[in-house]
């Protein structure tokens, strides 16, 4: 990152919707998230910043949203919960996610 890193709070509280992929090293269908996510960025580019948060490394960040199992993906907008959803989501079917809630909500 180029740019200094911002916080958490202050990302999810951003006007940028964010995408927080909370995961475990260890989870199998985590691992599956990987390309998804990396297919995702490409597709909606800068409109969304996607982030991952190591469940194990932050359990704080964790429990204060109430993730119980990994992956979990939520998205954030100006510190509002928009969509959340626990499991791999197919690419095609989180794109078409994010596009309608920054269409809604933009």
């Amino acid at each position: 990152m180029s740019a200094p890193a911002k916080s958490f709070q202050e990302l999810i509280n951003g006007p940028t919707p964010v995408l927080v992929d909370f995961y475990a090293t260890w989870c199998g269908p985590c691992k599956m998230m990987q390309p998804v996510l990396e297919e995702t960025a490409k597709q909606v580019g800068s409109k969304v910043k996607i982030l991952k948060v190591d469940v194990d490394k932050n359990p704080l960040a964790a429990s204060s949203f109430q993730v119980r199992g990994v992956p979990t993906l939520i998205l954030f907008k100006r510190g509002k919960i928009l969509w959340r959803e626990s499991g791999v989501v197919p690419a095609h079917q989180l794109v078409k996610i994010l596009e309608s809630n920054l269409a809604e909500k933009a």
